[in-house]
């Protein structure tokens, strides 16, 4: 339970350093890069949905490595478990979709928990960010 505890902290703070640098770096260059306000817009969602993408991956792996190496929990058909099938729950778990074909068990359920919470908090940031960035670029400020 201990490495599971560890993994999940260790997970959250290197999203979130992650997501803050993407954002502290789209924050750095947008004002110097000369096109259209609106396709500022458009760099600052397509950098975010790969930050996104970085992060569910990271989760993904994190729940492969517990599963196969550590032996911490199970996610769904053992028979059919790999590296994608951690990738699709990941993806699924950090956006809040929830399908449920993919369960985990055992003390696995603790990272899914922590994962939909950070996924939660990482996208409402993505969001806000580009609120602010759309107020900013279709104002003409930069």
């Amino acid at each position: 339970m201990l490495l599971i505890i560890l993994t999940c902290l260790g997970l959250l703070v290197l999203t979130t350093l992650i997501h803050y640098e993407v954002l502290r770096g789209l924050s750095l260059a947008l004002p110097q890069v000369q096109i259209r306000p609106r396709a500022k817009l458009i760099v600052v969602i397509i950098t975010a949905f790969l930050a996104h993408v970085v992060e569910i991956a990271l989760y993904a792996l994190a729940i492969y490595c517990l599963v196969r190496f550590a032996g911490l929990g199970t996610l769904g058909d053992s028979a059919r478990f790999g590296f994608d099938v951690s990738l699709y729950f990941s993806a699924e778990t950090y956006t809040s979709l929830g399908y449920g074909d993919v369960v985990p068990g055992g003390d696995l359920r603790l990272v899914a928990g922590a994962e939909a919470l950070n996924g939660l908090l990482l996208i409402g940031w993505s969001a806000s960010y580009a609120y602010i960035a759309m107020e900013r670029f279709w104002n003409g400020e930069h």
